[in-house]
Parts: structure tokens; C-alpha cells; sequence
């Protein structure tokens, strides 16, 4: 008796029509927005996902000057970054951080949720962040994406 397998077939990214999505950050809390955008730009919003591969979409985010944090991380918590030489350690609070290096602070953000290694930056290339509300993508007609939460 012969058996008939079948297999998931394994979406390569060649064969993925990018879509472009345009977030507005203004008055949304920076964390819930960049597990969102996240997903968006590993394609786990397609019923194609393949983990290996970048299947997503491109997202540009505007007003990321606007976004918000809950509780008290506008005053407790610390963004760190080292400049490589003894005694580097730099700390900046998230108030002075998101006021100066908004765009910045959301592609940390989204970065901390994709994974780490070559697949994880090629798929945050995707992501076009800025502080206002223009952007020099309009020619790729992006479509609004609504963020919740």
C-alpha cells in the first residue's frame, strides 16, 4: 500500500509581494506598537510565514516623537550603550532619549523582538522610522495600519 506524503511547502522571499504599511505612533504606547510592527516586518501576519526566511513587509513609522510610555519609564528606565573603550558606559533616561533619538528608541524597540543574526537584520531593514508626521515614501502608497492595545 502506497502512502502519499505531503509537505508545507516552504515560501522562498523572492516569491513574496511586499506590501508597504505606514504606522502612526502619535499617543501609542512604544511597546505594544513594536510587537506589532514587529510581526509586520517578519511576515507572521501571513498565512505563508516561513521562520527561516524574510517573508514580511515593509513599515514606516511617523510621529515617533509622539509615542508614549506607561507607568513610570519616563523617569526609571535607562537606556544604555557602551563606546567601546575603558570606562565606556553610557546611561541616558528614557525622557531625555525619546526627546532627542525618538527614532532611535523605536528601532531598539522592535529590534529587541526580532531574531539576532542575519536574517534579524535583514528583516529590520525594512522598518523606515520618523520623528514627524512627513516621509519620503509616499510613491510606494503605503497603507495605514492600525495599531491596537
Amino acid at each position: 500500500m502506497s502512502q502519499t506524503t505531503r509537505s508545507t511547502p516552504s515560501i522562498r522571499g523572492e516569491d513574496i509581494q511586499r506590501q508597504w504599511h505606514i504606522v502612526d505612533l502619535d499617543g501609542q504606547v512604544l511597546g505594544r506598537a513594536a510587537v506589532q510592527i514587529a510581526n509586520i516586518l517578519r511576515g507572521k501576519h501571513r498565512p505563508a510565514f516561513t521562520p527561516h526566511t524574510d517573508t514580511g513587509d515593509f513599515v514606516v513609522v511617523v510621529n515617533a516623537a509622539k509615542a508614549t510610555l506607561t507607568g513610570n519609564k519616563l523617569e526609571q528606565k535607562i537606556y544604555y550603550k557602551h563606546t567601546n573603550y575603558p570606562g565606556g558606559l553610557k546611561s541616558t533616561k528614557a525622557k531625555l532619549y525619546l526627546a532627542t533619538k525618538s527614532e532611535q528608541a523605536i528601532r531598539r524597540a522592535v529590534w529587541g523582538m526580532l531574531p539576532k543574526g542575519p536574517l534579524g537584520r535583514q528583516v529590520l531593514r525594512k522598518l523606515k522610522v520618523y520623528a514627524g508626521a512627513e516621509h519620503p515614501h509616499q510613491g510606494q502608497n503605503p497603507q495605514p495600519l492600525n495599531i491596537t492595545g
